[in-house]
């Protein structure tokens, strides 16, 4: 068994389809099979089947992919341990979902660079449903945002780092601005705005939901500042980030809805592994995360436009 078969299983698995891993891989399809073929002989397992909408995992398969996953992360993290041993540029594997990696990882991760010059990150935009697969699989060393619903069996620690808020915000001349104690039920006709599909969406649903207002129709943008942007314009309203729309607000670019229950109060974590499991690098941005100084460089308003903002960081998509 090596490192190159488990990596191209990890993939099939993870896409679906041999087709398509063979597509990221960069290799033909009978590569794929080839390296697949050599893991059922060596452990007597078929691995996966093949179905009509592509590939259905075995019991074994399944669990050979969490394992895959978690081998393939630790043979990174050596590399990069060995590397950073002989005083080479430590990389820092950040995770973050949309909204985070937009309003928040830019300054915090920013500042930390600053400090920490050593060190170079990478950022991927990820839903927080995958957190936790992503630390113990060791794809990211630290992830931002809600704090994991599965602690991956005490492997996975949180600490909070930021609480914010989320007000609805409108244009100027909707009819509703400046009036007082709007229940949530006088918007079911407006278009709700939501700065990214998947976990956003979600939780402005259900927030809506259990304010009254069961059917909302939501329109996703492909960011926060974008849904802000078309809300200013008069296209609809939305649940933004205080601390993101507050420099929109003071201009008059939008205005703030007085709606009963809102805002509504939410609190951001930074999770890694234990400690007996974490890299230098999560050390300093964990230790970092709770300074004053964190704090600060996220809510610092200088008046630079927040879409031309950006630290040396490499972002990816989720995957």
């Amino acid at each position: 068994m090596t490192l190159a078969q488990l990596h191209t299983f990890a993939t099939v698995a993870r896409l679906g389809s041999v087709k398509a891993a063979a597509v990221e891989l960069g290799v033909s399809e009978p590569s794929v099979s080839g390296a697949v073929a050599a893991l059922r002989r060596e452990l007597g397992d078929e691995l996966y089947v093949r179905k009509a909408d592509g590939i259905g995992l075995t019991p074994g398969g399944r669990r050979l992919a969490t394992g895959a996953a978690e081998i393939l992360g630790l043979a990174d993290w050596a590399r990069r341990a060995v590397r950073e041993a002989r005083g080479e540029t430590a990389i820092l594997r950040v995770a973050a979902t949309a909204t985070v990696a937009e309003t928040v990882a830019p300054r915090l991760l920013a500042a930390f660079e600053r400090r920490n010059a050593n060190v170079e990150i990478h950022l991927e935009v990820a839903p927080a449903g995958a957190f936790s697969d992503l630390l113990v699989g060791r794809r990211a060393d630290v992830v931002l945002g809600p704090r994991p619903r599965d602690d991956a069996r005490g492997a996975v620690e949180s600490v909070p780092f930021l609480r914010y808020a989320m007000l609805v915000v409108a244009a100027p001349e909707h009819p509703l601005a400046g009036a007082r104690g709007v229940p949530l039920s006088d918007l079911a006709a407006d278009a709700w705005l939501v700065g990214a599909v998947g976990a956003e969406a979600a939780v402005t649903t259900s927030l809506l939901v259990r304010g009254g207002l069961p059917s909302p129709h939501l329109h996703a943008r492909p960011g926060h500042a974008t849904a802000v942007a078309e809300v200013a314009e008069g296209r609809g309203v939305m649940l933004a980030i205080d601390h993101a729309v507050l420099d929109d607000v003071e201009r008059g670019a939008v205005v703030v809805l007085d709606v009963d229950g809102m805002p509504v109060a939410g609190l951001w974590h930074a999770s890694m592994l234990t400690p007996d499991r974490r890299t230098p690098a999560a050390w300093a941005l964990r230790r970092f995360v709770t300074t004053t100084e964190a704090t600060q460089a996220i809510l610092a308003r200088d008046g630079r436009p927040r879409e031309r903002f950006r630290p040396s960081i490499r972002v990816t998509p989720w995957s």
